[in-house]
Order: structure tokens, then sequence, then C-alpha cells
């Protein structure tokens, strides 16, 4: 995003950080660590993993983006390993360690973790993810070490008797632990607790110590050591926030000039809080010839995996997502049903988007740990990021203030900074935007949300035995496609030079530019490829014997 802030550089590194390599982890282990390009702990991993490896129960409380899942994933596959090993014969494969998290999401991620982790000793330890109940029992049959599952589909097949854990389990693991009590976990884990065996090592994770947690806590660990590390100060050097105050039908205008005029460049996540919304805003965005994806808990839990994936590897660069909580101005009965769609959806928390450059609340989110965990997708590790929050209401307004207040609170400074922007600068663009939004209907959206479901749902379940058979064609599959319930009027794909604010007129003509230079590039390889194509076939049909026979029969 375009500012005259200066962005603080993170702190230099003072003094001798600690290694992985101090932590006497098995080489493998290591390797794995390496390839991932971990360079260094971070500060909760240099505090939490000796603790967890020497065999004690661990509470910790971190922000996101402090490398949490590693706090846990590294010391339990290190104790796996060094059993086995010291083991005279083969250690019997069983459920040794459980993971629970509160969202499909975040398992799947979890699970990838500790695959990434075991690259180099796969035949000694298998990590799973039953959390999608995407044949769930085949999984099971090859007896895995770890198994990553959300509360209520681990307390399923416990119930099930398909998995059994109270003679081998030795370590329980709950991530983001002060989620689980608000997605009504609350029983499942009460539940769970039978299953247990009586001796296991703890660990629970979480963003903040809520009384859920404390609960959690108290029910779970014994006699814990509670690890707390306020990164606060580093993570607010690297991410600067703003927000704008505007009225509820200039947030398009907005949207559209911030992206049209390259304010906003980079990967950018654009959070909202309603699935209307969410379609509402990709439709108004389509007017334009802005592509972008949508992420909300009606899509197949596969759909929103695999968009987050293509996303971290920079096939998209606009994704626009509905926030885990739900609106306040739905009924009771309409909240009911959408919880019960897919209550394990959760993008604002957890999520490793990776590479986010700038994070866009075009609608501010309705509690203070949502909008923490919403701007936590960007300035992750040692990258810098920036956030826009669009306040256009009395409400939205409280909401700023109490998030300014708890800033002030923890950094001694108010961090979100009013972003200078001069609304006359784009007067031009009102009779684009008003025109545009004028076409995205109630009714246009309700078939483009219909639409998109349909396709991915066909996507997902009916095509999941092809892509197995043919994974490229999993590579190359898009959920950025436009869905077109309204007429596009092409000439809106580009802006007019006479509406560009003077100052910046170069910035947007070389962009302009280079997007005409990247198109004629693709047109000249279309032409070239089709021109050759023509002449193999014409090469093709003179040699043809058949061709040549006939020709020898008409001149005779």
């Amino acid at each position: 995003m375009r500012t005259d802030a200066l962005f603080l550089e993170p702190e230099a590194n003072m003094g001798t950080r600690v290694q992985f390599s101090d932590m006497n982890l098995d080489d493998r282990l290591l390797k794995g660590i390496a390839k991932l390009g971990w360079a260094n702990p971070t500060e909760i991993q240099t505090e939490a993993i000796p603790l967890l490896i020497e065999g004690k129960d661990v509470l910790v409380t971190a922000q996101t983006g402090t490398g949490k899942t590693a706090v846990f994933a590294i010391p339990i596959i290190q104790k796996i390993l060094q059993a086995k090993q010291e083991s005279l014969s083969r250690l019997p494969s069983s459920v040794k360690a459980v993971v629970l998290a509160p969202s499909k999401e975040l398992c799947t991620q979890i699970a990838k973790c500790f695959v990434d982790l075991c690259q180099f000793c796969l035949r000694d330890l298998k990590a799973i993810n039953i959390a999608v109940g995407r044949s769930s029992k085949s999984l099971l049959a090859d007896k895995p070490d770890v198994i990553v599952s959300t509360p209520s589909q681990l307390l399923t097949h416990l119930r099930n008797k398909t998995i059994v854990l109270n003679k081998t389990m030795e370590w329980f693991v709950v991530d983001e632990a002060d989620l689980i009590f608000s997605y009504g976990y609350e029983d499942d884990i009460r539940n769970i607790m039978k299953f247990l065996p009586t001796i296991y090592q703890a660990c629970l994770t979480s963003a903040t110590l809520l009384e859920g947690v404390l609960e959690m806590k108290s029910l779970l660990l014994h006699n814990p050591v509670t690890v707390k590390v306020e990164e606060a100060a580093a993570v607010s050097a690297r991410l600067t926030q703003y927000h704008i105050r505007c009225q509820k039908e200039d947030k398009f205008l907005l949207i559209y000039s911030l992206l049209k005029l390259r304010l906003i460049t980079g990967k950018t996540l654009i959070f909202v809080n309603t699935i209307d919304s969410c379609y509402c805003l990709k439709l108004f965005l389509e007017q334009f010839s802005i592509a972008s994806c949508v992420v909300n808990s009606e899509l197949p839990h596969n759909s929103r995996c695999h968009i987050v994936e293509q996303f971290n590897r920079g096939i998209y660069d606009i994704v626009i997502a509905v926030t885990d909580e739900l609106s306040q101005d739905e009924s009771t009965a309409q909240q009911s049903r959408k919880r019960k769609r897919d209550r394990e959806y959760g993008i604002s928390r957890g999520i490793d988007f990776q590479h986010v450059d700038n994070i866009v609340l075009f609608d501010f989110p309705l509690t203070l740990k949502s909008y923490i965990h919403c701007i936590g997708r960007t300035a992750r590790g040692e990258e810098s990021g920036t956030t826009l929050s669009f306040v256009c209401s009395e409400s939205e307004e409280e909401r700023l203030e109490k998030a300014q207040s708890n800033q002030k609170e923890h950094l001694g400074v108010v961090a979100i900074k009013p972003y200078q922007f001069k609304m006359s600068e784009i007067e031009g663009f009102r009779y684009r935007a008003k025109d545009a939004l004028s076409a995205v209907t109630k009714t246009a959206v309700r078939q483009a949300r219909l639409k998109e479901i349909k396709t991915e749902l066909l996507t997902s379940d009916r095509l999941k035995t092809h892509f197995e058979d043919n994974p490229r064609d999993l590579q190359i599959l898009r959920h950025d496609q436009a869905l077109h319930p309204t007429k596009v009027q092409q000439h809106m794909k580009h802006v007019p030079t006479y509406l560009v604010p003077k100052s910046l007129r170069g910035q947007v003509a070389t962009a302009a530019a280079q997007e005409r230079g990247l198109s004629q590039m693709k047109r000249k390889k279309k032409s070239y490829c089709h021109s050759n194509k023509k002449k193999n076939r014409k090469v093709r049909s003179s040699e043809d014997p058949l061709r040549t026979f006939d020709c020898i029969i008409s001149s005779d």
C-alpha cells in the first residue's frame, strides 16, 4: 500500500541467539527444519521447546505469526523418534500424540507442518489429519503416530472405537485454545477427557489468556509452566495500521480507486463480515476486470484449502474472506443455520497466509479479538505489512476506539493512524462506481452465490478421483473466475488519464504500459503457436498418401 509513512525496520539481533542445533534434536528433524528455511527459532520457540522436551506441561501464549505450531510439533517428533531409536525392537505403531484445533483449515495446516518436518523420517513417523472426515478409516489403518483433528471429529471416532487412546497416547495438544470455547467445543473437550489415559503430557497454545483458556488449563494441564512472550512492540515495528472514515456508500468507491490507482499493490486480503458482502464485493470488482477469489464457510473445505495454497504460491493477488464472526444484524435462526453449514470454518485466525502485503478491513470486525487476528495475517515472521480499515458507522467507530485504546495500553502509542487521502481527488470515479454497484443487485448476489457453490462442489467432490489421477489439473485449477451474473462493460476495465489525479498519472501510466506489454506478449505467443500448428497441418496434409494418390488420379 503506497503511503508517505516510514516503515520501521526490525531491530537487529543483539547477542547470540539459540539455534535449533543447540536443542539436541535428531539429525533428520534438523534437516527437515533446514529444508523449511527456518534459520533461527523465534523467541517463543526458544523458551517453550526445551520445556516440552523435558516432559513438562506447558501453556504457551504468544501473538499470531510467532511460530506456535512448531513449539509443540518439534518436541513431539523428537520424542517419538528418540523412543523408537532407543527401543531394542521396533515399537508397534500406535497413536502417541493427539493435536486438536478449532477449524478444519488449521488442522490441515498443522498436519502439513508435521509432514514437512518429518520429510526425512517418514518411515519412522506418520501424521494424519482426520478433521475433514475424508477416508479417515483407511488413514487410521496405517496406524499413525500423530493425529490432528477438530474436537468433534475426534470424539466421533472415540465413541465408535475406531481410535483408542487410553493405553498408548503420551501427548495431548490443544492449539488456539481460546477459540475452542467460542466454537462451541466445551462439551466435546470434556467428553474427550473420558477417553484419555491417566498420565500424559499436555500443551495448550493461545494468543490470549481468556477465562475459557484458564478453565481448560486447570482441566488438562498438571503443574504447568506458563510461557508468555510479548512481541507486540516488534510486531508494531513491522506492521503499519491505518483507518479511513467514510460514508457507507463510499466504501466501494474507495476500494475501486485504491486498487485501480495502484495505491494498494501486492498480495491483499480483504475481510468482510457476511457472505453476501463477500459476493457483492467480488461482483463489484468484476465490473472493472479486477479478479478475486472468495473464501467463506459455504464453500467445501477442499476448495478453501486449495485457495489458501494457491494464494501462498502467488497465483492470486486478491482474496475476499469472511471473518469467523457472525454478523450482528442476522437473526438468531440465520446464525444457527450459518454455523451448522460448517462451524469448523476459520480463516481470520491461525491460517498461515504467506507473504501478505496488505490487509483491507472492508467491514470493521465485530470484536477486538477478531480485529487482532485479521491484521495478524500480515507482518508475520520478519516481514512488513500494512492494514487499512474502513470506518463508516457509529458502531464501527466505537470498535475502532476500542482497538486504539487496547494498542495504546500495550504499546504506549496509538498505532492505528488516519490514512491521508483526499476524497475530492477521486470524485471523477464516483459515477463509475455507482454504475457498477447498481448492477450488483440482491438477485445477482444470490445467483453468484449459488453458481460459486455449485462450481466448487463439482470441483471438490465429483472431480476428486480425476484430480488424484491427474494432479497437474489440480495445480492449474483457478478459483478467481468471473461469476458474471450481470453484463460487464469492457470500457470499465481501463481508467482514462483525465480521471487519474495528477500526482499519480506517471505511476498509473507505467503500470498500464506494463500490462499492455504483457498482454501483447501473450497474444504474440498465442498467435505464434497457432501459426505453427497451421504450418504443421499443411505439411502433414501435403505428405498424406491418400491426397497424393487423388492428385495422381485426377491428373491422369
